[in-house]
């Protein structure tokens, strides 16, 4: 029996006002704003309340998110006790989901409110990455910092993790990530985060889930392999021979393609000029070896397939964190320091949203190609019968 639309690849399942994407354009869209616009003109902060609240914030508005996310960056200081009992080259992503999902015993909140939610949508928004700078800190045998009141969301986390504030120019090219990574409409990772949602399951729980999700190398852990794939390419001589010898193989490339985007991933048009500005300041070849690698795959999509293939939101954020001197293993972790503000107001549209009626529970059906031993099933045997 064959089998369609497998993975659910166009499957429409749940109405959203939260964002769109157009694979044919290249055109990603955040409650009516085009990610071009706001990567250039936004700051991370703002563009977490659009997400949230389904429109820009006023001076007096924004002022007051911001209080309220600064309030809420602690975390509590058994948790960060605890993390020292875990071994220091666990997973990070195992680490956040874990200290996300133990938020829920730490908080006598109340769950089941729209606006409880957006309290519970604050506090993950400040609190992950607090988790994650301390959890680094913590592994290295350093102090885990405070965050600084004084500083906006991207700057304090760049601070927590180094113990000093970013210049102005490695803060925006941060905050400008946070910003292309917030939303990206019903991904792997967003979908869990609604399906576990759909079970009227609390925030901390969903958002858990959505990071378990969001940590295979096929979702938010791509871009790691990117990184990994930069360092064994090594020289930017190296490129053409070693992408020509995977493409024989047939091996992906990892950071090229994407299942929805038939263009440039607009995403992947502002990370690669990010990645420039970095490596002309730092002098690093990662950006060089980067754009070979992505005119190299091109050529040999071209010549081997007659195919076009194009850069995704991975292929340049890679070099970029590297550049920044944040460790491999934390990018993904940093995806989700994003990625929760999305999942946040996805998690709210999908229990309070006042849209076309939908399912109470996610229960899609499966085509079962086990084997049938007869109309009426198999057989049990008892075990002294059995071969």
């Amino acid at each position: 029996m064959e089998t369609k639309n497998i993975g659910l690849r166009g499957i429409e399942v749940a109405d959203t006002r939260i964002s769109d994407i157009d694979g044919e354009k290249g055109k990603l869209i955040y409650r009516g704003y085009d990610i071009l616009d706001l990567a250039k003109k936004s700051n991370y902060e703002e563009t977490a309340y659009l997400l949230l609240h389904d429109q820009l914030p006023s001076k007096e508005q924004l002022a007051e998110f911001k209080f309220r996310l600064n309030e809420a960056r602690l975390i509590p200081k058994r948790m960060q006790i605890n993390m020292g009992n875990w071994r220091k080259d666990a997973d990070p992503m195992d680490m956040l989901q874990a200290f996300v999902a133990a938020l829920a015993g730490y908080y006598d909140e109340e769950f089941s409110t729209k606006e409880a939610s957006y309290e519970k949508a604050i506090n993950l928004i400040a609190k992950v990455p607090t988790i994650i700078s301390s959890w680094h800190r913590i592994r290295e045998g350093l102090e885990a910092l405070d965050p600084d009141p004084n500083l906006d969301h991207a700057a304090n986390f760049l601070y927590m993790m180094f113990g000093e504030k970013p210049d102005v120019e490695v803060e925006k090219i941060f905050d400008t990530c946070l910003i292309l990574h917030a939303d990206h409409s019903f991904n792997a990772s967003t979908f869990v985060a609604r399906q576990v949602a759909s079970t009227r399951a609390h925030m901390y729980s969903a958002v858990s889930a959505a990071i378990g999700a969001l940590s295979g190398e096929l979702h938010g852990g791509a871009n790691t392999e990117v990184m990994k794939m930069l360092l064994e390419i090594g020289t930017i001589d190296n490129v053409v021979p070693w992408i020509k010898e995977k493409m024989s193989k047939g091996e992906r490339i990892m950071g090229m393609g994407h299942a929805v985007y038939k263009t440039f991933d607009p995403r992947a048009e502002i990370l690669k000029e990010l990645s420039r500005k970095l490596a002309a300041r730092t002098g690093d070849p990662w950006y060089d070896i980067t754009e070979r690698i992505e005119t190299a795959t091109i050529s040999e999509m071209k010549t081997r397939k007659g195919k076009e293939i194009y850069p995704n939101v991975d292929l340049y954020s890679a070099s970029i964190y590297h550049m920044l001197k944040i460790p491999m293993d934390l990018n993904t972790p940093i995806f989700a320091i994003s990625r929760v503000a999305g999942w946040a107001a996805h998690i709210i549209e999908e229990k309070f949203a006042e849209a076309a009626p939908k399912p109470a529970l996610y229960r899609p059906n499966a085509v079962y190609v086990g084997k049938y031993c007869g109309p009426e099933g198999c057989e049990y045997k008892t075990l002294d019968l059995r071969k």
